[in-house]
């Protein structure tokens, strides 16, 4: 049986990719780089440290790792308090879970970051743990972040279930061993060997009821 249920954050919660791209890109310019074509794609599910390296090194934005971090993070922040991008039926389906399972976050997003988005919309409580990649050695797709917030819970991988969207999301979460629930951002859709690990494929929020959770058992 589902024992837990684990969110991601962006993309799946909220719509933060266009963001994360627009204040990603805006540094970019600033500092004279190149924009890679994959560049979003690559990004996508890397922790702090290991995007900030990128932006520095290969894109060419040519400050320090943490400068680099420093300057996105505050944008990002920034952009939060002055709109919060929440996705359609985000908060009920939280809701919706929490009644019936507890509640995990395993996000790529920094930790200030993922305090900032649960408190702006009210669900700080609803999750029993919430743990961002800056805490585990590795980000996506490799399995720690998945695997470390399962231990907290107190519930084998083999005994949760995950909601991603993201091509590294989505392998993160299937190497760690949880049931995977895709819901895929059509702006951002993921590799089609990523989104074949998935056990449910869901259109919308909408759809992801206690029901369908159950059901991958």
């Amino acid at each position: 049986m589902i024992e837990a249920v684990v969110f991601d954050l962006d993309g799946v919660l909220i719509d933060s990719e266009p963001v994360w791209e627009r204040v990603r890109r805006a540094l970019v310019a600033e500092r004279d780089g190149q924009w890679a074509p994959d560049a979003q794609r690559k990004l996508m599910g890397m922790s702090t440290p290991e995007w900030a390296r990128y932006l520095s090194e290969d894109l060419g934005v040519g400050l320090p790792p943490d400068e680099v971090a420093a300057q996105v993070i505050d944008r990002m922040a920034a952009s939060y308090r002055e709109h919060l991008p929440l996705l359609p039926g985000a908060v009920e389906a939280v809701h919706r879970l929490a009644a019936r399972w507890p509640l995990g976050l395993a996000s790529s997003a920094p930790a200030v970051l993922i305090d900032t988005v649960l408190a702006a919309a009210a669900l700080r409580s609803y999750f029993a743990v919430t743990m961002s990649t800056e805490q585990v050695p590795h980000g996506k797709p490799a399995p720690d972040i998945y695997l470390a917030v399962a231990a907290k819970l107190g519930h084998a991988p083999a005994d949760c279930a995950a909601v991603e969207d993201s091509s590294n999301g989505l392998r993160s979460a299937a190497a760690a061993g949880l049931h995977v629930i895709a819901i895929p951002h059509p702006k951002y859709p993921p590799d089609p060997d990523a989104l074949a690990a998935a056990s449910l494929v869901l259109s919308h929020l909408a759809d992801l009821t206690r029901d369908a959770v159950a059901a991958l058992t």
